[in-house]
């Protein structure tokens, strides 16, 4: 989700949810103030629009269909659930979630990855089942699947797509 306005004191900013492809944030305390305030951006959206579902919460916004990975990018950090990062070389330089367009349209996926000998590949399972209530309360349906090598990922679409 990218929130104008939203970038911290100087009111110009531009939010943008973290998909786990950037850096860490520089300021822990700033980004949270961030992301609960276009967490509140989004769920106001909902409330406007109407949705497509009981409650705010439950039912993604017609610019949600149209952008899902940023939509579920700011569901999953909104919860505290925390983005892998990379360096300013493109190396994978923490563990956490890391969202990127599925194949289908409308569609996300959603991966744990981590640094090479980060044992991010033994904590996936668990980890990505903790993120599959976060994305369901938010009305996105998340059904995890094995990929090459036997990696887990979950596939995310809205609910009664």
């Amino acid at each position: 989700m990218t929130v104008r306005g939203a970038g911290g004191g100087g009111g110009g900013g531009v939010f943008e949810a973290a998909t786990g492809d950037g850096p860490p944030p520089p300021d822990a305390e700033q980004r949270s103030r961030e992301v609960r305030a276009a967490l509140d951006g989004l769920l106001q959206i909902r409330r406007l629009t109407g949705g497509r579902g009981a409650g705010p919460e439950g039912a993604p916004a017609d610019w949600e269909l149209r952008q899902p990975v940023r939509a579920v990018a700011l569901v999953l950090e909104a919860a505290g659930i925390a983005p892998s990062s990379v360096d300013e070389g493109g190396a994978r330089s923490s563990t956490g979630y890391r969202v990127r367009a599925g194949e289908r349209p409308g569609t996300a996926v959603v991966e744990w990855l981590g640094p090479p000998g980060s044992g991010a590949a033994r904590e996936e399972a668990e980890a990505l089942g903790a993120c599959v209530p976060v994305l369901a309360r938010f009305g996105w349906d998340a059904l995890l699947y094995k990929g090459p090598r036997g990696r887990r990922f979950l596939e995310v679409e809205p609910t009664g797509a």
